[in-house]
């Protein structure tokens, strides 16, 4: 299956000179190469290779500047965002999944969950998926920069999918939760509890947001700042 970005469709052939480049170097700074080295390390012609480097330009998954004697490329987001994506893929194959533990601190949110956890169209699936009516709001938590990273491995897990919905003003986009523990180091536990993801989210991959039936801050005995951990199920 190809990956989508804007018009431009990303093949198998793309991602492995995209990997090819990240290896290189390009996934922390520009290096510089060419259509013939690429096309010589592929096995293909120059010509498919071009191809392919403008394959990845016009999909935005990497910037390059053409010079007189090659070009010198650096991966995107868009571009590190795609090889995480196969990353994930091959830990599912050949590793066990495992329960992810994540840490970080509370922190108060932009107020805009309280909104969207009380719509009548999330809310009736969380009652009806998760098994619980939540607390009307998030918990926020500001991930440390290593845990920042590990979330990625929650894209091997299967989320439960709230679907999206529309009423007569406008439509409403699909969230997914996964099921967690929130826990403070040495202290108490909160179970059951979901990391809800929205499909468009205003959060850096540095936040994480969780819903609960209780008000966790309450249940939990904490304040902005606490340390919090965060274990999500990998089943």
């Amino acid at each position: 299956m190809a990956l989508q970005a804007g018009t431009h469709a990303v093949g198998f052939d793309e991602l492995a000179v995209l990997k090819v480049l990240a290896l290189d170097g390009a996934a922390r700074g520009e290096v510089k190469v060419s259509s013939g080295d690429i096309a010589e390390r592929h096995d293909v012609s120059n010509q498919t290779a071009s191809r392919r480097l403008q394959a990845l330009e016009n999909a935005g998954h990497i910037e390059r500047e053409t010079v007189s004697d090659g070009q010198y490329v650096v991966l995107t987001d868009a571009g590190e965002r795609a090889l995480k994506h196969e990353y994930e893929d091959y830990r599912a194959i050949f590793e066990a999944r495992r329960d992810l533990t994540l840490r970080g601190t509370a922190t108060s949110g932009m107020g805009e969950g309280r909104h969207y956890i009380s719509l009548p169209g999330y809310n009736r699936q969380f009652s009806e998926k998760l098994g619980y009516d939540p607390y009307p709001g998030t918990f926020n938590v500001d991930l440390t920069d290593r845990s920042r990273r590990e979330r990625s491995a929650m894209a091997s897990f299967d989320p439960v999918h709230i679907d999206g919905w529309e009423d007569e003003e406008r439509t409403y986009g699909p969230a997914y939760c996964y099921p967690a523990t929130l826990e403070v180091p040495g202290g108490h536990s909160a179970s059951p509890a979901h990391v809800i993801v929205p499909d468009r989210t205003h959060h850096d991959e540095d936040q994480m947001e969780i819903i609960a039936p209780e008000h966790l801050r309450d249940e939990l005995g904490v304040i902005d700042g606490d340390e919090v951990i965060v274990r999500v199920a990998a089943e």
